[in-house]
Order: structure tokens, then sequence, then C-alpha cells
């Protein structure tokens, strides 16, 4: 006997037929890992005749018919769920084989002792319902939620289920006997049909993914199709069932989340602020909007605070950026840069004041009211179709910053709940890299503004060299650096050029440039020798990183770099030392360039390493290139490329200096740099001896009147009579000073330049200085009076001695 063939007596006819779930037509029993019976339900008394007081707590074994094969019961100890066919014994002895089904059932946490536990069942069949299957079947089919369609091996309809006929917008009698392609005239129908071929040719389903405009419906679906090939039992294909599922939410989705992606990636590449706008526009075009603007407040775009509160109207907006579907943005009736009001009642108005995104549809009442306002505006909208308009405030550290405007005129669909999600996740990302943008503005123009401000704004005159000279901040977001440049008169008519760089970007390393450069300018007044000045330059950088970490608490080391040379014109020669800072090149009148070879030494700010200093002499007329980094350093080009590029830039020739640092920034830099960069240029020149008169002097006393007379018949050869006066007053006060507490060898030189220079020079170390004569000293007047007759004086150190000097202003003697 089946489970189905019940012994005589069986009370299943009685068995209520209007119950829709019966659970006495399982028959359930449990068996513990001893083989002992756990449980007997109703449906398992039905089956086997036992009551389950008879059947608990005794063997299970006594319910079979025979002993179970060996291997079966091997089995059972790791399988964790067995079926098959069991022979079982009836309460009146008879057999019955039954089809079994056994779990193995896990410890649950009420009680942890079922662990290992066998559960049975076994279903009893109930009578044979009035309906037949094949009705059941073919029910199932039509109500089915999934949208399916049978066609035959000729590939023609023969059943449609009622989830297809509203998604073809048809009844299935208008469908029966025609094709795939028939029905849906598209090349996907004839895409579909292809596939169906393929799986009556292979016997294996195929997969598609379809994007459908399907008649009826207002947008495009995305369907996952599959075409299953219908097997009878000889396995010959009789047939093609194909089953669609509607994905168009889970591609939309799916959709937003790209869009979202490419958002993050896409804005907020660079730090400008009308970029980052456009690249907005840029990315929600298609997929959101068929057109978009983005406006913002005037003061924003200045790197300035907007005004607290809800803006007053009519609201003020400067158009940033729009991008369209269409070619050339037709529908911007406001151009880029254009500040334009807007009304109260506008839909970017009501966007800021509110501090809210929201969606509006284009209405016949709204276009007369926009028409009212800003006719050009409701002539546009007119036009082109504007039917949905999405605003969303652009807001960012608490700051409004503007609106964004996202509209569709080709796109049926109207905005809805989670395009208003999306605008508002791309314009907060957009709204903040726009408040970095900004802040970087505020920055860049504070540090331009002191940077310009500590930089030379004129170079002073002087007759050793004719210069020239750039300075570039860097356009990329690292913002503006420290570099600097200088040109200094000295004593003697030489003059002393300088260029360095501080490590850093910002207000911070533009401070700590206009430090530098105002220690420099302080020692190159003491007449250091380069080596000598670098020297107390790096013991001031160190000092200044000492204050600024105990100011900031933690660690804030400066770093620089830096070029120092002094000319000389009457003696050709310069005297360059170098801190961690570019070779300077050299272009000489007869066409060669070459970079010098100077000592390099280390950057500023390391401290107890030495700094060397290395002497030249330069044909007149040379041209000697100071610069930083950033001239030759750029990204994606080697370094060595950049020299040469110099190289090449200096040996053309050009009408003016101004020429040639023209020449040079165009050939080495991009327009946009990525680092600052400072550039000087000096043509050197020389002081023959038309300018220049030397005399050696005898250490003796009576030497002095023959020195004065010497000095005395220099200027009037030179025509400056009215300068022998103070001229012979300083020479007769030098020179004795010199031969009374200096050493020989002594020796005068009086320099013609835009002014006379008088230097007496002694092998003497000590130094004069200024002193209050008392009334009674016979001494003590002498530099007194030189100081006051003179537009300057001093003393440098030199090798053998020094050098004491006095200036006047030859304007003054004239």
């Amino acid at each position: 006997m089946t489970g189905s063939e019940t012994a005589a007596g069986d009370d299943r006819a009685a068995w209520p037929l209007d119950d829709p779930v019966d659970e006495s037509a399982t028959a359930r029993a449990g068996v513990d890992p001893n083989g002992i019976v756990t449980g007997w339900s109703e449906g398992a008394r039905r089956l086997l005749g036992y009551r389950a007081a008879e059947v608990v707590g005794r063997p299970a074994a006594r319910l079979l018919a025979g002993k179970p094969p060996t291997g079966t019961l091997r089995s059972l100890r790791t399988l964790p769920r067995w079926n098959g066919t069991a022979t079982l014994l009836h309460r009146d002895g008879h057999h019955l084989a039954v089809n079994l089904l056994a779990h193995r059932r896990e410890p649950d946490s009420e009680d942890g002792n079922r662990g290992g536990e066998w559960l049975l069942v076994s279903p009893l069949v109930r009578p044979s319902a009035p309906l037949q299957d094949d009705a059941l079947v073919m029910w199932a089919f039509t109500r089915s939620p999934s949208t399916t369609a049978l066609y035959d091996a000729g590939l023609r309809l023969r059943r449609a289920n009622a989830d297809m006929e509203r998604a073809m917008g048809l009844p299935e009698e208008a469908m029966q006997g025609l094709r795939v392609s028939e029905i849906v005239v598209h090349p996907e129908g004839d895409r579909t049909e292809q596939c169906m071929r393929r799986a009556l040719e292979t016997g294996e389903e195929q997969q598609l993914q379809q994007i459908l405009h399907l008649a009826g419906h207002e947008r495009e679906s995305v369907w996952a199709t599959s075409l299953t090939p219908l097997l009878d039992a000889g396995g010959t294909v009789r047939g093609v069932l194909l089953s669609a599922h509607d994905t168009t939410e889970e591609h939309l989705a799916r959709g937003r989340l790209a869009l979202l992606n490419d958002a993050s990636i896409r804005i907020g590449s660079t730090l400008d602020l009308a970029r980052t706008a456009q690249e907005l526009a840029d990315v929600a075009i298609p997929r959101l909007a068929d057109f978009v603007t983005v406006d913002l407040l005037p003061a924003i775009e200045g790197g300035d605070d907007p005004r607290a509160g809800s803006p007053p109207g009519p609201v003020m907006l400067r158009r940033v950026a729009y991008q369209s579907v269409l070619e050339g943005s037709p529908e911007a009736v406001v151009k880029r840069g254009t500040v334009a009001a807007y009304p109260d009642e506008s839909t970017a108005a009501r966007c800021l004041t509110s501090g809210r995104p929201l969606i509006e549809n284009v209405t016949a009442s709204a276009m007369d009211k926009v028409a009212s306002q800003t006719p050009e505006r409701a002539e546009r909208m007119r036009r082109y179709g504007f039917h949905s308009v999405l605003a969303v405030p652009m807001r960012a550290r608490g700051i409004t910053l503007g609106v964004a405007t996202f509209s569709r005129h080709r796109s049926p669909e109207p905005f809805a709940q989670d395009d208003l999600l999306l605008g508002e996740e791309i314009t907060a990302r957009a709204a903040v890299c726009i408040d970095n943008a900004r802040r970087y503005t505020r920055e860049r123009r504070t540090s331009l503004t002191l940077q310009s401000s500590l930089l030379p704004h004129r170079l002073p005159p002087q007759a050793a060299v004719d210069v020239a000279s750039r300075y570039l901040p860097a356009g990329t977001q690292a913002g503006v650096g420290g570099d600097w440049f200088d040109v200094i008169p000295l004593s003697g008519a030489r003059v002393a050029l300088v260029v360095g760089d501080v490590v850093g970007h910002g207000i911070q390393a533009s401070a700590s440039m206009g430090r530098l450069r105002t220690a420099v300018r302080t020692l190159a007044d003491v007449d250091l020798p380069p080596d000598e000045l670098l020297t107390h330059l790096d013991d001031l950088v160190i000092r200044l990183s000492a204050e600024a970490d105990s100011t900031a608490g933690t660690a804030a080391d400066i770093g620089a770099t830096c070029l120092y040379a002094v000319y000389d014109p009457v003696s050709r020669r310069c005297t360059l030392a170098r801190a961690g800072h570019p070779v300077p090149a050299l272009a000489t009148p007869d066409g060669t360039v070459e970079f010098l070879d100077i000592p390099a030494g280390p950057p500023l700010g390391l401290g107890g390493l030495p700094f060397e200093a290395a002497e030249i002499e330069l044909p007149e007329g040379s041209l000697l290139a100071l610069y930083t980094d950033g001239l030759i350093e750029a990204r994606g080009r080697d370094i060595d490329k950049g020299l040469d590029a110099l190289r090449e830039a200096l040996a053309r020739s050009a009408p003016s200096l101004e020429d040639t640092c023209d020449t040079v920034l165009q050939t080495l830099l991009p327009d946009h740099p990525d680092d600052d960069v400072a550039l000087l240029i000096a043509r050197t020149r020389a002081l023959d001896a038309a300018h220049v008169a030397t005399w050696d002097v005898p250490p003796e006393p009576s030497a002095v009147a023959e020195t004065r007379r010497n000095a005395c018949r220099q200027l009037a050869a030179w025509g400056l009579d009215e300068a022998a006066f103070v001229t012979e007053l300083v020479v007769s006060e030098l020179v004795t000073n010199a031969i009374r507490y200096g050493g020989a060898p002594i020796q005068l030189r009086l320099i013609r330049d835009r002014n006379l220079i008088c230097e007496v020079s002694d092998a003497s170390n000590t130094s004069p200085h200024l002193r209050r004569a008392r009334t009674f000293d016979e001494g003590g007047r002498g530099l007194l009076l030189v100081a006051q007759l003179t537009q300057g004086w001093g003393t440098r150190q030199t090798h053998s001695g020094k050098t004491i000097w006095a200036e006047q202003s030859l304007a003054t003697t004239t």
C-alpha cells in the first residue's frame, strides 16, 4: 500500500472539504537520537492507527515492517535530511509503503536538548477537488504577477497573462497568433525574436535587458526578460515561455547612484568658483534635467560672506553657469557673469527666502505671472516648452550662497520626490566646493595683497645693472607662495641681487617671506659678504621656526631657499652664494648661455652647515638670470628639460630686458603655473677709467694736502667743480683718520656714478663711529661733518682691512 491507500475504517471521508488548511493531512512524528518516539500527530494516528499514548516513549523501530538497510542507518548519522520510501506496520497488522521526509532538528533557544532529534513527515492525500489540475495551472499562469506569455514553436503567441496584457496595453485576443516583432514594432521586438529563435535552436534559456517605450505608457521602462524553451518528455522543443520583470525603478535607482558617483568625481576638481558651478550644471545634464542654471549672490565671487538672513527682494543674483541638452543653451536669458533681479514671487527668490528646495509645475497661471514680471523669461519658457522646475538653495557651513535651478522641457516626466533628493545631494556637494573656492579666493586675495605690499613695486635706480623682473602667483589650488626677489644698492656703486623662496603657500608663507626680505635688506646694509649673509639668514630662519613652534604648540618648521649675488661694476666681478636654491643662468654677449657652478649650500633653517661663495668676472653686457624653482619645475616635465628651455629662451635676442622676461615666461610656463614664479634678469654695466680715479696715499700726515689737490683736479676734469668744497672736506677727514688710526696700505678712490662716491681703504679692521665732541675737545667733529654734508656714509669690511665711504648727490651740486 502507499500513503494514499488506507485500510478499511479510515475516517478520512469525514474530513471537512471546505477547510483550506488541514493540519491533520500530514503525519508527523518526532524521534530522538536514541530512536525513541517523542511526538505523534493526529495525522500519524490516521496513517498508522496508533494513538499517541501507544507510541510516544517507545522505540520507533517497532513501527517498521522490517529492518532498514544498514547503509541507510549509517547515512543518517551525518545527513541533515533524508527522504525515501519506508515500509511501516499499521496497528491492524498490514504494511504501508510510505513516502517519508526526515529532518534533523537543530537545538533551539527554548529547549537545548532537542539537538539531533528527527522530525518525520508524510503527506496524507485528500480526496480529489472538483477543479482539475490543468485548470488550476491555467489559473496560476493567468494570475501570475510575472509578465508572462507563451509562444509555440512557430513563435506565435498562444497565451498571455493579465500582467502581459497590462504591459502591452492589449487583450490576449488581440495578440494571439502574432509574433513578438508584430506586437512590439521596435528594434527591441526584433532582438527579442532573434533570441527566441536561438532558444528554439539550442534549447537553452536566453536573457535580455531591454529599454522600451511601450504604447500607452508615459515614459520608458526597463525590462529583464527570460526566454525559456519548453521541452516535452522526448526532449523536443514545443514552444518558448517569455517571462519579463519590470526593473524600471531599480534602473532609475542605479542611475541616481551613478549620477551621485559622477558628481563626487567631477564636481570640485579645482578651487575655481565658476568652474565648480559649471561642473554642477554639466553633471546634471541630461540625467536629471534638460536645462540647468547656477546663480550666486554677488558677494560670493569676491570671497566675502553674504549678509545673514534671507536676501532682500528683489533678489540680485549673478549667473555663474548654465548648461542645456540643446547646443548653445538657447534657453538662457541671463548670460554668464551678468547680475539679474529675481522678483519676490519667482521660483529662485522663493527658494532662497524659504531656504528649502521646491518643485513647481509650469501651469498657465504660473506662466502668466512670469510674463507679467519677466516677459523675456516667459517667452523662452513657452518657446521651449518648460513644464517642470526644481529649485535647490545652495548652502554650506550655514551660509546661503545662491540657487541651482533644474528645468525639464524635453523629458516628459515632471520632477518627483526622488529627483528632489538627488538635486539636493549634488547641489549640497557643489555648495561645499563653491564655499571652499570662495574661502580660497578670499585667502588668496589677502595673500596676494600682503605679498604685493612686501615685494618691491619699483626697482631702485643704480648704475651697476639694468634689471627687469616678473612675479607670477600660482594658478592652482596650492595658493600664493613665498617667492620674492630684490635689488639692493650697495656702497661703491655695487648692487645686490636676491631671489628667495619660502616653503609652503598661503598667508603664513607670505608673512615669512616679508620677514626674510627685510632681514636680507638689513644684513645687506651691513655689507656682509654673500656667504656670511646666508649664515645669519639661516640663524634667523631657525629662530622664526622656534617662535612658530611656541605659538602654535606644534611643529611648524619654516624652510626657505635663497640666492644672493653682489656685483661690482668697477671690477666687473660678481660674488654669489646660494642656500638650496637653483643655480643662476649667465648669458654672455657672444651668445653663450651657461648655468654657473655655485656651491650648493643647504636650505635655510637646517643650521650648522657652512655656505660657500664663488666669484666670477662678467663681461660688460652679460645677462644674469635669477629665478625660483617654479620656473623650471613643472608637472610632467623633467627639470633638465626646463633648464634647456631656459637656456634657449635666454639665447634669443630681444629688444629689451622686459621682452626677455616675457620670452622666458612664455617659453617655460603654462597658462596656470603650479607654483609661484619669481624671475629677475640683470644686464651688467661697467664703470671704466673715465668714471673711477684711484690714488695710493703714503701713511704720512703731509700726504693729506696732496691727496686733496688730486681730488680737486679730478673733479675739475669731470666738470664737478661745485662739489669740490665738500669733497675736499670729506677726503681730508677720511684720509687723516686712515693715517692716524689705520694702517698701510692706504688708498683713495673717487667713483663718478649717479652720485659721487669717495672711498678710503686701509689695512685696519677698526671701524670709526660718530661721537659728540665736548667743548674743548680738539677732535671728534670730522665724521659728524661728513655725515651732515653727504647723502650717506658707512664702513665695510674687506679681506685686507676696511673701506670707509661717503656719497654725495650730484643733483644737489649741479
